[in-house]
């Protein structure tokens, strides 16, 4: 695989209101190893389509994509996450 920068290393997702379907082009290395994964994992959900040297698409339901509010999370929570973490490192 050739070398690509930050920038090249794209992913588009692209489905409409007529198809059930996503198609999912990426140039991410990330992306591509959680799909594959997720591909190896249920075959009879994500499909990979089409493999080149630089890139790889996917199809999966669009009802996959997913759109999520950004987590707000209180002072207190914080402290009491940091405080419950710090905990479990002192165990291992």
């Amino acid at each position: 695989m050739s070398k690509l920068s930050k920038y090249e290393q794209e992913t588009i997702i692209n489905f409409n209101v007529a198809e059930s379907d996503a198609v999912v082009y990426t140039r991410d290395k990330t992306v591509m190893r959680k799909l594959d994964a997720l591909v190896n994992e249920f075959p009879e959900v994500y499909k990979c389509l089409k493999v080149t040297d630089i890139d790889k698409t996917y199809s999966m339901p669009k009802n996959y994509v997913s759109y999520r509010k950004p987590r707000r999370i209180s002072e207190e929570q914080r402290e009491k996450a940091r405080k419950h973490m710090k905990s479990i490192n002192k165990r291992s």
